[in-house]
């Protein structure tokens, strides 16, 4: 696989991006994106790994950071940490490695026995998880690794994701981009074809602002709703409005340490925010 260095770097900073993610990769495989810190974790090394993929370039060193990806599935770690693990572990094409510990996940979350929310722990959005964003995970994982989705789990999936339909969109007090995009991802990944949502466009700033909103028609844009929210685009065969002036809202979040932050406003890096940025221009790059 080529690289895209010379595609990313007409908009962004790329070779910092890369001096910011290798500084912060430890003996053990695995990756912490305080640099000082060695306290090497499953969020910051999935991300590491998504990057280095979405980048087009091989993990440094890849069979450590596999092996820090098994060692890291524990029955007391998170379902939603669990199954980033399985997901890089696809990526860095130790999938057998990955489906050697997919009945860990059942323990946690089994759709045959009601158990959307057993231990749910750590949150990539919340800072506790949601049934909904634990679902979306594990069905990404599954649908990465290879993992087969009986008939009658799929059934039960979609009864449960639809309980959070709100409108047209999904949430818990109302709609936002991050539920609405991960329920209609698990929904199409399972085979299903809901209508499609407006509520992505809905939440699309061009003009001063770029950049798209958690919920419709509100200020400021959000690096996390801008992310989901062009996957959602994606998702439902839609482009975005003004694909430039979401590239310039992502410019602007650029630390000087090469990572981003998630608003216009001062905010520190971390490798969620730079993937997330990343993955954002790699989008928007196809449609200018």
């Amino acid at each position: 696989m080529g690289s895209k260095l010379g595609e990313f770097g007409r908009f962004v900073n790329i070779e910092k991006v890369l001096d910011y993610v290798e500084k912060r990769r430890h003996e053990d495989g695995g990756y912490c994106f305080v640099s000082v810190l060695n306290d090497t974790n499953v969020n910051d090394t999935y991300y590491a790994v998504k990057m280095y993929d979405l980048l087009g370039f091989e993990v440094p060193e890849k069979e450590q950071t596999i092996e820090f990806l098994e060692k890291a599935i524990q029955p007391q770690t998170a379902v939603v940490a669990i199954a980033m693990a399985l997901e890089a572990l696809a990526i860095l094409g130790a999938g057998d490695v990955a489906r050697e510990h997919v009945e860990i996940v059942y323990t946690k979350y089994n759709p045959l026995e009601d158990k959307f929310a057993v231990g749910l722990g750590g949150s990539e959005e919340f800072g506790t998880a949601t049934p909904l964003e634990a679902t979306y995970w594990v069905v990404k994982a599954f649908k990465a690794i290879g993992q087969p989705i009986s008939d009658e789990e799929r059934d039960k999936i979609r009864t449960f994701v639809m309980r959070f339909r709100m409108g047209s969109g999904f949430g818990v007090k109302q709609p936002t981009t991050t539920m609405t995009y991960q329920a209609l991802y698990t929904l199409y990944s399972l085979g299903y074809r809901p209508p499609k949502s407006p509520h992505f466009r809905n939440c699309e700033l061009c003009g001063d602002w770029g950049g798209f909103t958690e919920v419709p028609y509100s200020l400021p844009p959000y690096l996390e709703p801008t992310f989901y929210a062009t996957r959602g685009l994606e998702l439902q065969g839609e482009i975005p409005t003004c694909p430039r002036r979401h590239i310039w809202f992502i410019r602007q979040l650029q630390n000087s340490n090469g990572g981003f932050r998630r608003s216009l406003e001062l905010g520190i890096s971390n490798f969620q925010n730079t993937y997330r940025a990343l993955a954002v221009v790699d989008s928007m790059m196809k449609h200018i």
